[in-house]
C-alpha cells in the first residue's frame, strides 16, 4: 500500500491543488494533506477553518485525510509511513527550486518526492488572489472547489 503526504503547500482553496491531489490518487492508495503549522505565518483561515474547508472538499473520499503538523515534513513523512512526498509547482521558473527542495529531503529522509505542476488555467490563482477579489467584493467561487462562506 502506497501513501503520499501532500505537506505544508497544500491550498485548499484553489482548483489548481485540488487538481494535484486527484491526480496523486492515480498513483497512490491513500493520501495525507497535512498542513504545516508556522504560527508567525499569517493566512486568509485560521488552522480549523483550513481544515474544516479541506476536508469539506475531499469528504467524500475515504483514500484522502487531512491533519496538520509541527516541525520538518521528513519527519512527519515517517511517522505516518508515507512513502513518498507530493509538492505542486506553479510556474516552471520554481521548478529548480522545488527539485532542490526534494533532493534536500531525499537526503535527509529517503523519502522520494513527486513534482507535479497545477494545471496552465489554475497556474495563477492563489489565496492570496481569492482574498483580494473577495475584499473587493468579487465573487471568487469560480476558482475554488467550493463556495466560500464568511
Amino acid at each position: 500500500m502506497s501513501k503520499a503526504l501532500f505537506a505544508g503547500t497544500f491550498d485548499p482553496f484553489t482548483l489548481g491543488h485540488k487538481s494535484i491531489v486527484e491526480r496523486t490518487l492515480s498513483v497512490a492508495d491513500e493520501i495525507v494533506i497535512a498542513i504545516g503549522v508556522n504560527p508567525n505565518k499569517q493566512t486568509m483561515f485560521n488552522l480549523e477553518q483550513r481544515l474544516q474547508y479541506i476536508n469539506q472538499v475531499f469528504a467524500d473520499n475515504p483514500r484522502i485525510s487531512v491533519t496538520y503538523y509541527e516541525g520538518l515534513t521528513t519527519d512527519f513523512a515517517k511517522i505516518i509511513g508515507a512513502n513518498f512526498l507530493v509538492r505542486g509547482v506553479r510556474y516552471v521558473k520554481d521548478f529548480e527550486y522545488e527539485r532542490q527542495i526534494a533532493d534536500v529531503n531525499r537526503q535527509l529522509s529517503g523519502i522520494e518526492t513527486i513534482l507535479l505542476f497545477t494545471e496552465e488555467q489554475y497556474a495563477n490563482i492563489s489565496s492570496s488572489i481569492i482574498r483580494e477579489l473577495i475584499s473587493y467584493g468579487k465573487d471568487a467561487n469560480q476558482f475554488v472547489p467550493l463556495p466560500l462562506t464568511h
